[in-house]
């Protein structure tokens, strides 16, 4: 298919005088990147078509002639034989005219009462709606591979920390429960947005609706839409169902690099905490010994250009007035790869977190450093009738003759702690140890063990719901 096209030959060309710049041309399509919507963009053309031939714009006949001739094209498109034109600007003009080409002037009718501007529109709600879908189904798997981890580890101890410094035993299960309340939440907000994604603007035509008797209801019917959109201006020039989506994916993009960041960490000779398998790691070209987890620092790394489109997005938009301006078609390219880039890193981690071993031995060793039971010991003589402010002195002095003698609290003799406070007694034990700190913390949000597993009952029970 050739580009040199004249402006009459442009589907807008009877207003111009001499054809486009070849440059300009270039700079100003988006067949490149738009062509992926081909699927959406002939599935809103069927319905808007339908639609005409329901209150009389086209015959029955017609309808079937368009119907029949974008299913061609879309097999065409589908088989990678179409030939995708620069000059024809867009997909939905390289569509309409391998349409008219086919079926003759009946092809030029589809485009009766609507515009580029409400198809677009329509399109990208359309592509949009089917990839949150696909998202969803990524965000569950995820989400169930954690609570089966979780569970598997609802007794395994290793040490919680603040400032990245030892501070209190807990589960592993209950750290892998803190990640899968982040992508609960992720999730929620996911089908929030697919609420307000999931309304019709096709029948806003350029941005004031059109004299035909449309029947947009029947069109959102058709196109599994909830509603049309209430107002034409609106419903063409705004991205902010675009906006939200990158708003929801840069918070799980920012979820899933606070994981990344500590498998990262747990996976390091320096903690080895965790094992990841080889297919989820790469080595170094130079050093034999190196095991890098690759997956989870590209992850990490790809929050970035989330981020980054989420921005770019809100900058599209803020100095726009009503109604369509050609900034939009700036949306695309951030939209896609949000969308592909999320889609990726759900599935790598979907695939990769049921696969985590956990080397429970070196999580327990490690939770023994740095006095992670000091605050069970100060809530141990506050018990005994000892003033909070007091307990913490005394349990401050006892970490630093730990300090100075290299040993835990848990190592130390009665005698020894008995000489901070004389309420310390033989039950003291009971407190110090990591199983005993765990076990104590046996309310709903706590670490014990029990509430680990109640709390995986209870997340399988909601999805399930």
């Amino acid at each position: 298919m050739t580009d040199q096209n004249t402006s009459s030959e442009k589907p807008w060309g009877g207003r111009f005088s001499e054809p486009t710049d070849a440059f300009v041309e270039r700079f100003t399509a988006s067949v490149g990147f738009d062509q992926r919507l081909y699927h959406h963009d002939i599935t809103g053309s069927i319905a808007h078509a339908t639609m005409l031939a329901k209150v009389g714009v086209l015959t029955g006949d017609e309808r079937d002639q368009i119907v029949e001739g974008l299913k061609v094209v879309k097999a065409e498109i589908e088989a990678g034989e179409f030939q995708w034109s620069v000059s024809l600007e867009d997909v939905h003009m390289n569509v309409e005219k391998s349409l008219t080409d086919r079926i003759g002037i009946t092809g030029k009718k589809l485009h009766t009462g609507r515009s580029r501007n409400d198809q677009v529109a329509t399109d990208i709600r359309l592509y949009l709606r089917d990839e949150i879908d696909v998202i969803h189904e990524e965000l569950v798997r995820l989400r169930k591979g954690l609570l089966d981890l979780a569970e598997r580890e609802a007794e395994t101890i290793m040490p919680g920390f603040t400032h990245l410094q030892t501070a209190q035993p807990v589960t592993f299960g209950h750290h892998l429960m803190a990640w899968y309340e982040m992508l609960a939440r992720d999730t929620e907000r996911l089908l929030d947005c697919r609420k307000r994604v999931n309304i019709m603007p096709l029948g806003a035509a350029a941005l004031a609706g059109t004299t035909y008797p449309i029947d947009r209801a029947y069109t959102a019917e058709l196109l599994g839409f909830d509603r049309p959109t209430e107002n034409s201006l609106d419903s063409v020039s705004d991205r902010d169902f675009a906006i939200e989506f990158g708003s929801f994916a840069a918070l799980l993009m920012t979820h899933l690099s606070r994981f990344s960041e500590e498998l990262v960490l747990w996976t390091s000779a320096q903690f080895d905490f965790i094992d990841l398998p080889d297919r989820f790691c790469t080595g170094s070209s130079i050093m034999p010994q190196k095991k890098n987890p690759d997956v989870p620092e590209l992850v990490r790394g790809k929050t970035g250009r989330v981020n980054g489109h989420l921005i770019s997005l809100l900058t599209l938009m803020k100095g726009q007035p009503l109604a369509y301006n050609k900034d939009n078609q700036e949306d695309k390219e951030p939209l896609f790869d949000m969308v592909d880039t999320v889609k990726g890193c759900l599935k790598a981690y979907a695939d990769m977190v049921p696969a985590i071993e956990s080397k429970a031995e070196n999580m327990r060793v490690a939770a023994k450093r740095g006095f992670s039971t000091a605050t069970d010991l100060a809530d141990y003589l506050v018990k005994k009738g000892v003033a909070f402010r007091d307990a913490h002195e005394i349990v401050g002095k006892a970490v630093a003759f730990g300090v100075a003698e290299e040993r835990d609290l848990s190592d130390m003799t009665l005698d020894e702690l008995s000489r901070f406070s004389d309420v310390i007694k033989n039950d003291v034990f009971d407190v110090l140890t990591l199983e005993g700190s765990v076990q104590a913390r046996d309310h709903i949000g706590g670490t014990a063990p029990r509430q680990v597993r109640e709390a995986v009952a209870r997340a399988r029970a909601a999805m399930e719901g």
